[in-house]
């Protein structure tokens, strides 16, 4: 059950274009910005952070760039966040064989050896304490440039933000988020855990 319910998106109506960046990007306005428009300039912050973060000019693919908050989340243990940068993956064209994989991307034939290093690097990341080790940082720039691991690391950092909120606030999760996650990672043993309706 939610700690604080989300608000209808029309109390805030001077959010209206933050809304929109996500329903792009989603096909609705999560929760979790439903929620923080309690305070309008953080919910105007997270939307331009995140348009940042995944920004569609960058160098890193906007699908992969949602499996990093992915496993970042998995870190974290959030599950919204989990289920959310799923079917951001999927809505960014990562197949669902690949999405099914990600918990055991590294010995799954659909991950190469870059994405590979890019996912541990995440892990690491996204781990407390940071778990990150210079021989690490060193095998990623082999495979990645500088600016493909500052947006890799900005997806970490974001989600350390994405995951606190939501698994503090007891986000509520949206159905199609639910149902896909459900879909492809429920036989690991996923579950929407506090994240219920």
């Amino acid at each position: 059950m939610p700690r604080l319910q989300p608000l209808p998106p029309e109390t805030t109506p001077e959010l209206k274009n933050q809304f929109a960046f996500f329903l792009g990007t989603l096909g609705f306005t999560p929760n979790s910005v439903l929620t923080m428009q309690r305070k309008p300039k953080l919910a105007q912050a997270l939307a331009v952070l995140n348009a940042a973060v995944m920004d569609p000019e960058g160098e890193v693919d906007l699908g992969f760039r949602r499996l990093i908050g992915h496993v970042a989340s998995k870190v974290s243990g959030c599950l919204y966040c989990q289920a959310h940068t799923l079917l951001g993956a999927k809505n960014f064209g990562v197949s669902e064989a690949k999405l099914a994989d990600v918990w055991t991307y590294a010995n799954s034939p659909l991950y190469s050896e870059k994405e590979r290093l890019a996912l541990d690097f995440a892990l690491a990341a996204a781990s407390q304490p940071n778990a990150v080790t210079d021989e690490q940082f060193a095998a990623l720039q082999k495979h990645w440039s500088d600016g493909e691991i500052v947006e890799i690391l900005g997806v970490v950092a974001m989600f350390a933000f994405l995951n606190r909120w939501n698994d503090t606030m007891a986000t509520p999760l949206e159905a199609t988020p639910l149902n896909l996650a459900e879909q492809l990672l429920g036989e690991h043993g996923w579950t929407s855990g506090k994240h219920q309706l």
